[in-house]
């Protein structure tokens, strides 16, 4: 059994690379060392796993539904031996979160900081992604996403009020192009859009009166894909940009930029972190839960 599983191990490597000599470099050992063990795994259960060219390595009918059948396994395997550390008295190993880049500014960071500061042996690494990525496929322990983009079969933890979001340009635009009074004005100025990955179209705006919500399709002089640099360019001058209100109050308080269409202001909804329901019990990613609550707990009531 200890064979089997060490040669398994070494099997789901090589199929996940198709490549001897990755598989070879990820596991720390020699390329013929990673070809002498599938040939006696492949002896030992009596037939072929990987299709072997001189320029790639592929599992086999029978490879890929053993690969099916083992990766699972072995993943959660992995993945308890790994949030097992985390019962030690000081717990440790690496917490793996997938989050858009204003869910790691506004209310990731802050949980991140004060986890490292508190357990110097945990490790976090952060993917900043605006599509929907699945988060056990790409073994994540996390994600951070607004209510309405997570998953049904998901466990969800709200983490933050909702976001307003903010519809801004400086004044010297204004003051040359005009100022719009209703959404549907947008589609004559210059905006500063964001392209989302999961379907490459442009995020459209939301303007909420009332009971009333619009959506806008602006005309997009440039285009980000991430919105961090949106708000540089809006600072420039070059045109109106739809962001997160944190992101801009400092700079609409110090007169740098303007709100349009206040009575029009949208608010999206909160982000929540989720996780699949086997890892509810998960050590580290309990660490992450308590310390965003306890910063969304600090927060004060959104306005």
């Amino acid at each position: 059994m200890k064979e089997n599983l060490n040669d398994l191990q070494v099997f789901l490597i090589v199929a996940q690379e198709r490549s001897f000599t990755r598989a070879a470099a990820k596991l720390g050992t020699s390329q013929s060392a990673i070809s002498q063990t599938m040939r006696n795994l492949e002896e030992r259960i009596g037939i072929k796993l990987l299709s072997r060219t001189t320029r790639s390595v592929s599992p086999t009918e029978a490879g890929e539904y053993l690969l099916n059948l083992v990766q699972p396994a072995i993943e959660d395997i992995e993945h308890g031996l790994h949030q097992i550390s985390a019962l030690r008295e000081n717990p440790a190993g690496t917490l793996r979160i997938n989050a858009d880049e204003y869910a790691i500014q506004s209310v990731l960071w802050a949980a991140v900081e004060k986890i490292i500061k508190k357990y110097p042996d945990i490790a976090v690494e952060i993917t900043s992604d605006y599509g929907l990525t699945d988060i056990v496929d790409g073994r994540f322990d996390a994600g951070i996403r607004r209510g309405g983009l997570v998953s049904k079969d998901m466990i969800a933890v709200k983490i933050s009020h909702g976001i307003a979001m903010l519809a801004v340009a400086t004044p010297d635009y204004l003051n040359q192009k005009g100022r719009p009074t209703h959404p549907k004005d947008l589609i004559e100025h210059d905006c500063i859009n964001l392209r989302l990955p999961t379907h490459g179209a442009m995020f459209r705006w939301q303007f909420t009166q009332g009971n009333k919500t619009q959506s806008v399709k602006v005309e997009s002089k440039i285009i980000f894909t991430t919105i961090t640099p949106m708000l540089q360019a809006v600072k420039s001058g070059v045109g109106i940009s739809y962001l997160p209100i944190d992101m801009v109050q400092p700079y609409i308080e110090s007169g740098e930029l303007e709100e349009v269409l206040k009575d029009w202001r949208h608010t999206y909804e909160p982000f929540y972190l989720y996780y699949p329901h086997r890892r509810e019990q998960a050590p580290l990613l309990n660490i992450l839960i308590t310390a965003l609550k306890e910063n969304f707990d600090h927060l004060s009531a959104p306005e």
